[in-house]
């Protein structure tokens, strides 16, 4: 079963403002463009997306919804930001999703509620990223694994070339994305 991915829209904007994407003027330009990424992104891996756009200063009155190419589009209602709107989904969908935000506050809330959590800049580098074939993926992800890991502590005993538990776990579940 495919994941539900939920995305802080202007966070990951944030991140791809600041990175390659900088030369990017205007606001509207940028939102669309993340969305035709998405739905190309959505196509490949086959997840249902959700971006939440925040609307709480100048937004319509009542949540709005959008269908953009198979990715579904909130912009929430005034007075209510973008992060509220994300961890009632989070609450509702609980370990059948996966939040991209980088605020800690909704992070931890999508955690405790069974949610899987990808910080804004590691969505937006694996949305930029080129596809691959799976044949290269399968050897090249191992490779790679190894060479950006942590070194273990060499007082510890064990495999020294294995990673830790927690991390081996996050590295599965990344695969996924």
């Amino acid at each position: 079963m495919a994941t539900h991915l939920i995305i802080d829209g202007y966070n990951v904007l944030g991140v791809r403002l600041t990175g390659p994407f900088s030369g990017w003027s205007s606001g509207e330009f940028a939102r669309e463009q993340l969305l035709r990424d998405l739905a190309g992104y959505r196509q490949r891996k086959g997840h249902a997306i959700t971006v939440v756009f925040d609307g709480w200063r100048e937004g319509p009155g009542a949540e709005r919804h959008e269908h953009r190419s198979g990715v579904e589009v909130i912009y929430s209602r005034r007075g209510e930001r973008a992060d509220q709107v994300i961890q009632r989904l989070a609450r509702e969908y609980g370990r059948d999703c996966a939040v991209v935000s980088s605020d800690r506050e909704v992070s931890d809330f999508a955690r405790a509620h069974g949610a899987f959590v990808i910080s804004a800049a590691e969505f937006a580098a694996r949305l930029s990223a080129p596809v691959v074939s799976p044949a290269a993926t399968a050897f090249k992800g191992r490779v790679v694994e190894e060479e950006d890991s942590p070194r273990r502590n060499p007082d510890k005993k064990g495999n020294p070339r294995k990673l830790p538990k927690a991390l081996r776990r996050r590295n599965r579940q990344l695969r996924k994305f």
